[in-house]
Protein backbone atom coordinates (compact mmCIF):
# COMPACT_ATOMS: atom_id res chain seq x y z
CA UNK A 1 0.00 0.00 0.00
CA UNK A 2 3.25 2.34 -0.47
CA UNK A 3 2.60 5.63 -1.93
CA UNK A 4 -0.99 4.93 -1.73
CA UNK A 5 -3.58 7.65 0.87
CA UNK A 6 -4.32 5.01 3.68
CA UNK A 7 -5.19 8.15 6.25
CA UNK A 8 -6.56 10.92 7.04
CA UNK A 9 -6.03 13.81 10.12
CA UNK A 10 -7.96 16.35 11.70
CA UNK A 11 -5.47 18.53 13.90
CA UNK A 12 -6.69 20.56 16.30
CA UNK A 13 -6.33 22.37 19.81
CA UNK A 14 -9.81 21.55 20.98
CA UNK A 15 -10.45 17.85 20.46
CA UNK A 16 -13.27 17.89 22.14
CA UNK A 17 -14.91 20.67 20.42
CA UNK A 18 -13.95 18.96 16.84
CA UNK A 19 -15.67 15.95 17.72
CA UNK A 20 -18.77 17.90 18.78
CA UNK A 21 -18.65 19.27 15.28
CA UNK A 22 -17.59 15.70 12.80
CA UNK A 23 -19.84 13.78 15.02
CA UNK A 24 -22.23 16.39 14.48
CA UNK A 25 -22.34 17.29 10.49
CA UNK A 26 -20.89 13.24 9.27
CA UNK A 27 -22.01 11.52 12.32
CA UNK A 28 -18.42 10.24 12.87
CA UNK A 29 -17.23 8.60 16.33
CA UNK A 30 -14.07 8.82 18.17
CA UNK A 31 -12.22 5.93 20.41
CA UNK A 32 -9.60 6.68 22.88
CA UNK A 33 -5.70 6.94 21.27
CA UNK A 34 -3.90 3.97 19.84
CA UNK A 35 -0.76 4.49 22.29
CA UNK A 36 1.87 6.98 22.82
CA UNK A 37 2.83 9.59 24.16
CA UNK A 38 0.34 12.23 22.11
CA UNK A 39 -3.64 12.42 22.16
CA UNK A 40 -4.67 10.69 19.07
CA UNK A 41 -8.46 9.81 18.57
CA UNK A 42 -9.35 7.34 16.04
CA UNK A 43 -12.24 8.51 14.03
CA UNK A 44 -14.98 6.52 12.91
CA UNK A 45 -17.58 6.62 10.32
CA UNK A 46 -20.57 5.45 8.68
CA UNK A 47 -19.77 2.61 6.22
CA UNK A 48 -15.97 3.39 6.10
CA UNK A 49 -13.10 1.35 6.68
CA UNK A 50 -10.40 3.05 4.20
CA UNK A 51 -9.09 5.59 4.57
CA UNK A 52 -8.94 5.33 8.50
CA UNK A 53 -8.26 8.86 10.46
CA UNK A 54 -7.38 10.27 13.62
CA UNK A 55 -7.86 13.50 16.07
CA UNK A 56 -4.78 14.97 16.60
CA UNK A 57 -4.67 17.35 20.42
CA UNK A 58 -2.22 19.87 18.73
CA UNK A 59 -2.09 21.81 22.50
CA UNK A 60 -1.59 24.47 20.63
CA UNK A 61 2.08 23.33 19.15
CA UNK A 62 0.88 23.03 15.53
CA UNK A 63 -1.66 25.11 13.56
CA UNK A 64 -4.77 23.37 13.26
CA UNK A 65 -5.20 21.34 9.84
CA UNK A 66 -6.95 18.31 8.06
CA UNK A 67 -5.07 16.69 5.88
CA UNK A 68 -4.60 13.55 3.92
CA UNK A 69 -1.61 11.10 4.97
CA UNK A 70 0.31 8.42 2.12
CA UNK A 71 2.05 5.83 3.64
CA UNK A 72 5.73 5.31 1.94
CA UNK A 73 8.61 2.90 2.27
CA UNK A 74 10.51 5.35 3.94
CA UNK A 75 9.82 8.77 5.05
CA UNK A 76 13.35 10.39 5.32
CA UNK A 77 13.81 9.05 1.63
CA UNK A 78 10.67 10.96 0.74
CA UNK A 79 11.44 14.14 2.92
CA UNK A 80 14.95 14.34 0.32
CA UNK A 81 12.97 13.85 -2.78
CA UNK A 82 9.79 16.23 -1.63
CA UNK A 83 12.77 19.25 -1.37
CA UNK A 84 14.66 18.08 -4.28
CA UNK A 85 11.09 18.61 -5.84
CA UNK A 86 10.46 22.31 -4.34
CA UNK A 87 8.85 21.33 -1.41
CA UNK A 88 9.51 21.64 2.00
CA UNK A 89 9.45 19.47 5.48
CA UNK A 90 7.53 21.14 7.89
CA UNK A 91 8.19 19.00 10.57
CA UNK A 92 9.68 15.30 10.62
CA UNK A 93 9.36 12.60 13.67
CA UNK A 94 11.34 9.45 13.09
CA UNK A 95 10.42 6.57 15.51
CA UNK A 96 7.63 8.04 17.74
CA UNK A 97 7.50 6.20 20.32
CA UNK A 98 4.30 3.80 19.06
CA UNK A 99 6.32 2.36 15.70
CA UNK A 100 5.41 5.43 13.73
CA UNK A 101 8.08 7.82 11.44
CA UNK A 102 6.06 10.52 9.65
CA UNK A 103 6.32 14.33 8.32
CA UNK A 104 4.34 16.79 7.39
CA UNK A 105 5.25 18.30 4.31
CA UNK A 106 4.15 20.74 1.92
CA UNK A 107 3.87 20.62 -2.18
CA UNK A 108 5.59 23.13 -4.69
CA UNK A 109 2.43 25.19 -4.14
CA UNK A 110 2.41 25.20 -0.48
CA UNK A 111 -0.29 22.77 0.61
CA UNK A 112 0.42 20.76 3.73
CA UNK A 113 0.08 16.75 3.76
CA UNK A 114 1.68 14.18 5.68
CA UNK A 115 3.56 10.78 4.91
CA UNK A 116 4.15 8.18 7.39
CA UNK A 117 5.54 4.38 7.64
CA UNK A 118 4.81 1.99 10.41
CA UNK A 119 7.75 -0.33 11.44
Amino acid sequence: MDNTVTWFEVATDDPEGAQQFYGGLFGWTFGASEGGPIDYRMIGYPGGEQPRGGLYNTKGELPGHAIFHVQVADVEQKCHETESLGGKVVAKIINDGAGTDFAYLQDSSGNLFGIFHRR
